[in-house]
């Protein structure tokens, strides 16, 4: 569990790369993918430091609109349940916990606990919110 201002550095290891030969689809893996440091700012912000040495900056309001739950998305359709209106701005991470060696858990000020966000998930959206014409 990390508190503001806490820090938790992680080992990767080498990198490597895949393709899933069922579809074609490049899997990333390795440096991308692998947190070397996950660092909480304030009540609602998060950094985290890839291992290919990319930093991606996260506001707790974006990630919790973006949650990945069940409740939050229905898992038969891939619809997003949770209206983004629903999500308040000052919304505050009041704990994350590491799930494995592959996620994150997030206790909201909500009260909203059950989403998994797997690092691969927390990659690819910050790379979405990077992209041009984002929000």
């Amino acid at each position: 569990m990390l508190r503001t201002g806490a820090l938790l550095r992680m080992q990767s290891s080498r990198p490597c790369a895949s393709i899933n030969s069922m579809n074609g689809v490049s899997e990333r893996r390795g440096p991308a993918i692998e947190p070397r440091e996950i660092m909480q700012e304030g009540d609602a912000g998060l950094r985290i430091t890839w291992a290919d040495e990319h930093v991606c900056h996260y506001v707790a309001a974006e990630l919790r609109r973006a949650c990945p739950c069940a409740q939050c998305v229905n898992e038969w359709t891939g619809q997003r349940m949770l209206k983004p209106e629903a999500v308040a701005d000052e919304l505050a991470i009041k704990d994350i916990a590491i799930v494995g060696r592959y996620a994150l858990n997030f206790v909201w000020s909500d009260g909203h606990e059950t989403g998994i966000y797997s690092f691969r998930y927390l990659r690819e959206f910050c790379e979405q919110q990077e992209a041009p014409g984002a929000q």
